[in-house]
């Protein structure tokens, strides 16, 4: 007979493997939350500050950043308390919550660098229409259209997770995922909307790649015969193609250890493809631009002269 009991917390299986270093990890945690904290703000209050720089693109880029940094304020503060705590347990909704903030964070990357994409389409395949098409109030309403849909389809992800009788509390991992929870369920037949609802979420951004797929390759066809088109797809394209590089492959390491059962890996290895898409990008993007786009270099570099 199945064990079927009310679960009202969880615990963090994959922290057990973190216990005789936790120190080390939780000061590396809290230097790379820092750095993440450091130049995503920086980036945003020099773009909010500079009104030389209230553009599309760097709209854009700004909603980029505050992505970056409501998905990892969602994982650094609990684990960092989870590193020093010797009970790593968590309350049935604080998952669910947490789950729901770093699937959301995921997927706004996806549809921001997709927004970013068409920015990119416009501005080198029709210039001319540039300015009537991504005006800042329509780019606005692109980014909170984008962040709203995008909390709406993993919150229905969630919400399925609620109806499901979950027959252990244990979660492999170091944080909590909503597909983690369902493989938790006692009914294997419970499950089945979720799979199908998680499926349409996957082709849905899925769909999000094969439009920034297509807008790149109408850009670079417009580039090859344009010198002046070249040297903007280096200037302004390079950073979104890098950024969309270090994203898929993040991704795919994290979906690949959460789809395909991975019980022969190394509870460390799982653990650091776990976070990967936490720490890399969210420090990396706005490096990235940072150094890339000539404007914000230049900005960063007269506030740091004046200094």
């Amino acid at each position: 007979m199945t064990n079927v009991s009310v679960i009202s917390m969880f615990f963090l299986s994959g922290f057990n493997e973190t216990v005789n270093y936790r120190f080390i990890l939780f000061f590396l945690s809290l230097l790379c939350y820092c750095i993440i904290c450091l130049v995503n703000v920086s980036l945003n209050v020099t773009i909010i500050l500079d009104s030389n720089l209230h553009e599309p693109m760097y709209i854009l880029l700004c909603a980029f950043c505050m992505n970056g940094l409501y998905g990892t304020t969602g994982f650094y503060p609990r684990f960092l308390w989870d590193l020093l705590s010797d009970v790593h347990a968590i309350s049935y909704y604080s998952c669910l919550i947490q789950a729901q903030v770093i699937y959301s964070f995921a997927c706004g990357e996806l549809s921001i660098l997709a927004l970013m994409a068409y920015d990119r389409y416009v501005a080198i395949c029709q210039p001319l229409k540039y300015h009537s098409i991504m005006s800042k109030q329509s780019v606005i309403k692109l980014v909170c259209f984008s962040w709203l849909t995008n909390f709406c389809i993993i919150a229905t992800n969630v919400f399925l997770t609620l109806r499901l009788n979950l027959c252990s509390p244990y979660i492999s991992r170091l944080f909590c995922v909503n597909w983690s929870i369902v493989q938790l369920a006692c009914f294997p037949e419970q499950t089945a909307i979720n799979g199908i609802v998680t499926n349409i979420t996957i082709i849905v951004y899925l769909l999000h790649g094969a439009f920034i797929v297509w807008s790149y390759m109408y850009i670079i066809k417009t580039c090859v015969n344009s010198i002046e088109n070249r040297a903007k797809f280096m200037q302004t394209c390079v950073p979104h193609l890098l950024s969309l590089f270090i994203f898929v492959v993040t991704i795919l390491f994290d979906i690949i250890s959460l789809r395909i059962s991975s019980k022969e890996l190394p509870q460390t290895l799982k653990n650091f493809v776990s976070i990967e898409l936490l720490v890399i990008p969210p420090i990396m993007n706005p490096l990235i631009y940072g150094f890339k786009l000539t404007k914000i270099r230049k900005r960063i570099c007269v506030i740091l002269k004046t200094k």
